[in-house]
């Protein structure tokens, strides 16, 4: 049999080039699978853990006003239009110490509304009588999710937690560590994916904020600038009394990468008496 090697050697330069482009795009896909899962619940956590004996009853409503349009190399669902929606259940078990659940909803663009996964996150604090000058708190959460939503299915989170409150003034730090258990990501160090809400009361009942999400990189390498994802939103959380938790916000990412634009808001309702 005769073979064509300008052909045969055409091809193998197509299929290099092609290796050669899509082999980064697929890793750096994979490394932004697991932040992707952030999108269902977009909060700086506090210090402060639910009061003993107290349930929290949280609804994260959001939607990605501008996103990824396609289905990515790993099958997950495009971003762009999908409304998410996640119930949080978080009981009080001690004045140092909460359990908290999450059950995962979302509805892709033009597509019903469909069940994604569940979390547990546990969390201790440092508690009031030790006298520290800061709030400390450590928050691990893990769990499963469809691998239509999130190619890493199943995930780890690490999240210490710092805060502070200077008057009318309110500081929370939450310098995070993210680890994919299974998926294209799994083989990938823990990520660093820093949040930051700095808020001050206008009012009583009013306090205006703003709140970053950011994902840099891992523990190992940190992305170039334009692979890495920054997004800011600006916040506005109403006092409706001690029982009720509310959060309405607006966000836009300062990088490339990522969603691009998001409405989110978060209401909650404490019952039970500490």
């Amino acid at each position: 049999m005769l073979i064509d090697r300008d052909l045969g050697s055409n091809i193998n330069h197509h299929c290099m080039l092609n290796f050669r482009v899509v082999l980064p795009a697929a890793l750096l896909l994979a490394s932004s699978s697991l932040r992707a899962q952030e999108n269902y619940e977009i909060q700086v956590y506090g210090s402060e853990t639910v009061a003993r004996g107290v349930t929290m009853f949280e609804l994260h409503s959001n939607y990605t006003i501008d996103g990824r349009r396609t289905v990515s190399p790993f099958g997950e669902y495009p971003t762009y239009h999908a409304l998410h929606e996640t119930v949080e259940i978080t009981h009080g078990w001690n004045s140092w110490s909460e359990l908290g659940f999450y059950w995962f909803m979302s509805k892709p663009d033009g597509q019903g509304l469909q069940w994604v996964g569940t979390h547990l996150r546990p969390r201790v604090r440092v508690p009031e009588s030790w006298g520290w000058p800061v709030g400390v708190s450590i928050s691990q959460e893990f769990g499963y999710a469809r691998s239509k939503f999130s190619a890493d299915t199943w995930t780890y989170e690490l999240r210490p937690i710092i805060d502070k409150d200077i008057g009318k003034l309110y500081i929370s730090l939450n310098p995070t560590f993210e680890k994919s258990l299974r998926g294209p990501g799994s083989s990938t160090p823990f990520e660093f994916t820093p949040n930051v809400n700095v808020g001050y009361d206008v009012t009583k009942r009013v306090n205006l904020a703003i709140e970053y999400y950011g994902a840099t990189g891992t523990i190992k390498r940190t992305e170039p600038l334009a692979e890495q994802e920054h997004q800011i939103f600006g916040a506005v959380n109403l006092d409706f009394g001690p029982e009720w938790e509310f959060n309405l916000g607006y966000g836009k990412a300062l990088t490339a990468a990522g969603d691009q634009k998001i409405i989110k808001m978060i209401l909650g309702r404490r019952v039970g008496k500490p």
